[in-house]
């Protein structure tokens, strides 16, 4: 096959050809593979070639990713895409931030409340977790008042309420959730404020503060307001 391959580019008079050089390498999903792999940035630029010589250049040409297992090239836009591991992390950090956002709207007190949170975030992914931790957590934001003027806009200031330890768990929710939303399908994405929904809803029904916080998870998931009404009324009368 490559004596045949060799025989045919030499009989080529005149073509052109595309001379490409490694400029950067790291690792990358590659959707051929349907997997996390190694990549190769490679720059290229074009050449005419005639009788097997280059000759006249052509220009450079858009650089790509290469995959190094299976040597699928993509446009470069295909490093915005978080590989299976980094993925994996931003959604065990969202449904963490989103557990620790409802407690501190919605009080620590009640033992089934605790115990949602934890159970949420150890399926998560935090096999460690446990009550302390997240009461230790909450407690350490309440005395976080140096984040407080970055509160992410009106809306927010006025569902979490200044120094409130949950303002800063506003802009917490904001920094987790909005990079991840664009990678989810919305079935996922509605899965993160349910979650969040059925630790509120474990002493009781919503109170104020822990549905405006769960309307903060939905817009920053990127979900309809009618979606996130719509999803928050389901799970309450799921858990009545």
């Amino acid at each position: 096959m490559y004596a045949r391959e060799t025989r045919e580019r030499s009989l080529c008079v005149i073509g052109v050809r595309t001379s490409w050089r490694t400029v950067g390498d790291g690792e990358f999903f590659c959707t051929e593979c349907g997997g996390d792999r190694n990549y190769r940035r490679r720059t290229g630029r074009r050449r005419v070639v005639v009788l097997g010589l280059p000759l006249l250049p052509r220009g450079p040409v858009a650089p790509v990713v290469e995959c190094s297992a299976c040597r699928s090239r993509y446009g470069t836009e295909a490093l915005d895409h978080p590989t299976t591991t980094r993925l994996s992390a931003m959604l065990r950090d969202a449904v963490h931030t989103v557990a620790l956002a409802v407690l501190a709207a919605g009080g620590t007190e009640a033992r089934p409340v605790r115990q949602a949170a934890v159970g949420a975030v150890r399926a998560a992914g935090y096999a460690d977790c446990d009550e302390e931790q997240l009461l230790d957590l909450i407690a350490a934001l309440a005395a976080d008042t140096g984040r407080l003027p970055g509160i992410q806009g009106d809306e927010d200031a006025l569902a979490f309420g200044l120094g409130d330890p949950s303002t800063a768990l506003a802009i917490e929710l904001h920094e987790a959730l909005e990079p991840l939303a664009p990678h989810l399908a919305p079935a996922g994405r509605e899965s993160i404020l349910l979650q969040g929904a059925r630790i509120a809803l474990a002493d009781g029904a919503y109170c104020p503060a822990e549905r405006a916080v769960l309307e903060t998870v939905g817009r920053a998931l990127s979900l309809d307001p009618d979606d996130t009404a719509r999803l928050l009324l389901a799970a309450s009368h799921a858990a009545s």
